[in-house]
């Protein structure tokens, strides 16, 4: 049997998908990436924002057209659209044959075979449930690098989000189990792991008593074969003392920090159901970057958010000036059902919204520049994400980059590198990008021997034509 799995959405959902991938490949299904071909699709879903929702109904309907055309006989929904609008897929959707909600990727296997008797399958546990899978995860990342869920849903309730109602309360994974799990990805080769969470920052409160973040953290740093650990996620006011003082302490940890802040305001962030203040934020990150210089911060807006005038909107503008975040962006407010803020008055006209992204994103990239230029002459670590098709060039990571929503770093050298390479190289310079990168020839070698040594793939599609604000030259 052939399947094709398709999934959408946050990094959480990838982990998700790559333990329902683990367990189909136990069972020995072969993954294939025609959806002509296959005779079981599985859509795991997304529904936080109103895009996020389209594309995922997009793709339920067009996978369902292969019932009709197509070898297909048997479509499962899983996901956050599946545990929201479960009845409504059922009801209009028939072709579709399961349905699982977020705490029931587990029971991917029996949902297979129900459907494939022609029986409807429906699974929805307990959304306080938090799945443990013996089977080892389908990493579907490169090998190199790798998300780890450390807890499951929150608590914070901010008036815009859904999030709660769909994926449950905050549970933290148990440490020993986190730990195992890194050994085993480091069996594999993996190189960098990636902490993830609703809020990473709340680890363990709920198994510990206290905020324990920090401990995993030095656990993780034992373990053998990891060289980077990177945090993504954390909410402000639930940075401790403790938590800086490991990240400082320990070499494996990136120093690098995603914090997601929404808005500057007082009053906006009040009605969001933040807790946090703009002086409150602006004393967090003052003591982040007084306590670790070189770190990298990243931030999210949501600009557009019901009532937020134009005043309110320039004092979020200048704070981004002032506080210069290193990677940072803007999603415009999308009103979704069932939560406070879409029924709040004075909601906001989709092309203001649009316009306010656009003023903030324009001055981040004036940020992003004047940030890559102080760059130059500095020695980083690289880790080599894949090869430049037709070119004598690769792409990677420093630190400062996290896969997928942050920058590359662009590498010409005739010698050949592996994905997952480490290599030291100098900053020499920072250009546009514009698809048609002009990069000086350089020297790189390799730091250390992977466990697998494979030659870097070609990047594809992810990174041919893919604009970047500024691509950094690097020689040894």
């Amino acid at each position: 049997m052939k399947i094709l799995f398709i999934s959408l959405g946050c990094d959480k959902n990838l982990v998700d998908s790559e333990v329902m991938l683990g367990l189909l490949a136990s069972r020995g299904y072969e993954m294939i990436d025609d959806e002509q071909e296959a005779d079981i699709i599985v859509v795991n879903t997304c529904c936080f924002i109103h895009d996020a929702k389209q594309e995922s109904v997009d793709n339920i309907l067009e996978m369902a057209e292969y019932k009709k055309t197509g070898k297909l006989k048997a479509l499962i929904v899983t996901g956050c659209l599946a545990e929201r609008y479960r009845q409504e897929i059922i009801d209009e959707i028939p072709e579709v044959d399961a349905v699982l909600g977020t705490t029931a990727y587990d029971k991917i296997l029996d949902a297979v075979d129900e459907a494939l008797e022609g029986k409807h399958f429906l699974e929805m546990e307990d959304l306080q449930a938090l799945p443990v899978v013996d089977t080892k995860r389908q990493i579907t990342t490169g090998g190199h690098f790798a998300y780890m869920k450390i807890a499951e849903g929150c608590d914070k309730h901010c008036t815009y989000c859904i999030i709660p109602k769909i994926r449950g309360t905050y549970r933290s994974v148990p440490m020993e189990q986190l730990i195992k799990e890194a050994e085993e990805l480091a069996a594999q080769g993996v190189k960098e792991l990636i902490l993830v969470a609703q809020e990473t920052t709340l680890y363990g409160k709920d198994l510990y008593g206290e905020k324990s973040l920090h401990k995993l953290l030095k656990e993780l740093c034992k373990v053998s074969g990891i060289q980077w650990i990177r945090i993504l996620y954390c909410y402000p006011e639930e940075i401790t003392d403790e938590l800086i003082q490991v990240i400082k302490e320990e070499p494996k940890i990136c120093h690098y920090l995603d914090l997601p802040i929404q808005h500057a305001n007082d009053e906006i962030l009040k009605r969001m159901g933040r807790r946090t203040s703009k002086q409150e934020l602006i004393d967090i990150v003052t003591k982040l970057r007084k306590e670790i210089p070189d770190i990298c911060l990243r931030t999210t807006l949501i600009t557009g958010f019901p009532g937020e005038t134009e005043e309110q909107h320039q004092e979020l503008v200048e704070f981004v000036d002032e506080m210069e975040f290193d990677r940072l962006g803007v999603f415009t407010y999308s009103p979704e059902e069932d939560t406070p803020a879409a029924t709040m008055p004075d909601q906001i006209d989709e092309e203001v919204k649009l316009e306010r992204q656009a003023e903030l994103m324009e001055l981040q990239q004036e940020i992003a520049f004047d940030t890559a230029e102080n760059m130059i002459g500095r020695e980083m670590l690289v880790m080599i994400e894949g090869k430049i098709a037709d070119e004598p060039a690769y792409v990677g990571r420093t630190y400062r980059d996290a896969p997928k929503v942050d920058g590359l770093i662009f590498v010409e050298t005739g010698e050949l590198l592996m994905s997952g390479d480490f290599a030291k190289v100098t900053v020499t310079g920072a250009e546009e990008y514009d698809g048609c990168p002009r990069l000086a020839h350089v020297s790189v070698r390799p730091l250390g021997e992977p466990l697998e040594r494979q030659p870097a793939l070609p990047s594809g599609g992810e990174h041919d034509g893919r604009r970047l604000n500024r691509l950094c030259r690097l020689q040894l």
